[in-house]
């Protein structure tokens, strides 16, 4: 598609439901790497970046497609997948590096191109790979790629040095195989950490914190397949909502969790937008005039930066 082009200038009226969360399915779908066996995830949005994350599974030596309403993984057992995460795919998304901590925890080792390649970018893995030294693996970079090595990971206290959701969840991937506790503190809170964590436990992790700002994990010996349902994405609910308001609509907004959005709501009641909490979403009715208002964004659960 070379342009969208919009004719603007309608109200927006009708229902809209909400897909899964990207941010949420790519950790998951990471996450199946910590399990031999069959797993299945229900809510998987059909995107790009879960294609690629797709692809990566592959060429790890899993099988990956939809069946049943559900994108189902298929993890083979310990000499069959191949630990490696190359740079050709890494470089099209980011959140490949999410592949990094469950490798090291089940196979013990890990070959994983950072995300610029060679190149150091804005937004390095540096607490990433402080996080698993703690957790005692052996990493060392090489031509652009991460080497991690350990016989097994053992429990640490980590803090991180900024607030990192890619990086709590690699950690609380990893971790969950460790042998003995391990504190991750200063954790990202956002629901999408929550929600691996929920399927983390549902696999038989042992996880207590998540949503706060110190998450505690007592490492077990194996975990099953997963049978998880992806949350909605927050930020797309957060748009409708938007487009709803600045077009003096009359939209439901279905499948969105209000808990999640909720420094969205607040900000868009209080420049005049009508939102009602339903059982299955929210109505929202936009104003003939908006009001001004002030925005700053922070870390969840404050306003996201998306939005």
């Amino acid at each position: 598609m070379d342009s969208i082009v919009i004719r603007g200038g309608n109200r927006l009226v009708g229902s809209v439901r909400i897909s899964g969360a990207k941010n949420a399915a790519l950790p998951l779908l990471a996450a199946s790497l910590l399990a031999e066996g069959q797993h299945r995830f229900r809510n998987v949005p059909e995107l790009a970046d879960v294609a690629t994350m797709g692809r990566l599974l592959r060429s790890m030596g899993c099988e990956v497609g939809r069946a049943d309403g559900a994108l189902q993984v298929y993890v083979p057992p310990p000499g069959v997948l191949e630990p490696i995460a190359p740079y050709e795919l890494v470089k099209t998304m980011r959140a490949s590096v999410l592949a990094l901590g469950p490798l090291v925890a089940r196979y013990g080792k890990a070959r994983v191109s950072l995300p610029g390649g060679c190149a150091i970018g804005a937004r390095p893995i540096d607490q990433h790979i402080k996080g698993l030294e703690k957790l005692g693996a052996e990493i060392s970079l090489e031509h652009g790629y991460v080497q991690a090595r350990a016989r097994r990971l053992r429990g640490a206290r980590i803090t991180f040095d900024m607030v990192t959701v890619t990086g709590t969840e690699n950690l609380l991937m990893a971790a969950t195989l460790a042998k003995g506790t391990t504190v991750l503190e200063n954790a990202a809170r956002e629901p999408e950490v929550v929600d691996l964590a929920d399927a983390l436990i549902g696999m038989g992790a042992k996880i207590e914190g998540a949503g706060t700002d110190r998450i505690e994990i007592e490492g077990v010996d194996s975990l099953r397949p997963a049978d998880h349902e992806v949350i909605p994405d927050r930020i797309e609910a957060g748009t409708f909502l938007v487009a709803a308001a600045v077009t003096q609509g009359d939209v439901k907004v279905v499948g969105c969790h209000a808990a999640h959005i909720k420094a969205v709501v607040q900000k868009l009641r209080e420049i005049g937008v009508t939102i009602e909490e339903l059982e299955d979403g929210l109505q929202v009715q936009g104003p003939e005039r908006l009001s001004p208002g002030r925005i700053e964004t922070q870390p969840y659960p404050g306003f996201p930066t998306d939005m």
